[in-house]
């Protein structure tokens, strides 16, 4: 399995227990969906190794205590403190306008006049407020993620239609008279 087919799913962050379980920290806003694990993918070295569960259960609200077959200590020692994936495939296809942050990553923002705002390089959900990062004529451009400004994803054509508040696209392509 490649690394390229798969999504983050979270980390091992430490042993649970004598028995050998573990537990996986999900990096998820819908941890529910991952209650029935048959086997995860451990990224050691480099490399993402197969890991079969035996079984699961949920310690916290975002955290599973993971019993692994045929467990031993090294193959616990092997899995502490490292990423954990799924392939997309096992991701459900989602429609409308809903979408996956991977899936959009080369699609077009478009305004509601059809401008092009740039092509979406990367998405930052690493802060209170997730946003768009955008190429446009060799800039960087940055759009709020709002679900309420967005009007249409196409997945054939790949561009999100959005309704941006007048100037925004502007405060990053047109220089400020303090610039001059």
């Amino acid at each position: 399995m490649k690394k390229e087919d798969c999504y983050f799913l979270g980390k091992i962050t430490r042993r649970h227990g004598l028995a050998g379980n573990v537990i996986l920290k999900l990096d998820t806003d819908q941890p529910e969906l991952y209650k029935n694990l048959d086997s995860i993918f451990v990224e050691i070295n480099g490399l993402l190794v197969p890991f079969f569960i035996e079984k699961s259960s949920w310690s916290k609200l975002d955290a599973l205590n993971i019993a692994f077959k045929n467990s031993s200590e090294a193959l616990v020692d092997q899995s502490l403190g490292k990423n954990v994936y799924l392939p997309l495939t096992s991701l459900p296809k989602l429609t409308g306008k809903q979408f996956y942050y991977h899936e959009i990553i080369g699609y077009e923002i478009l305004d509601e006049q059809d401008n092009n705002c740039g092509v979406i390089r990367s998405v930052n959900d690493q802060t209170a407020q997730n946003y768009f990062v955008t190429n446009l004529d060799g800039k960087e451009v940055v759009i709020p993620l709002i679900k309420d400004w967005i009007l249409e994803v196409d997945r054939d054509e790949k561009f999100i239609k959005m309704q941006l508040p007048e100037g925004l696209i502007d405060v990053f392509l047109v220089p400020s008279k303090k610039d001059e």
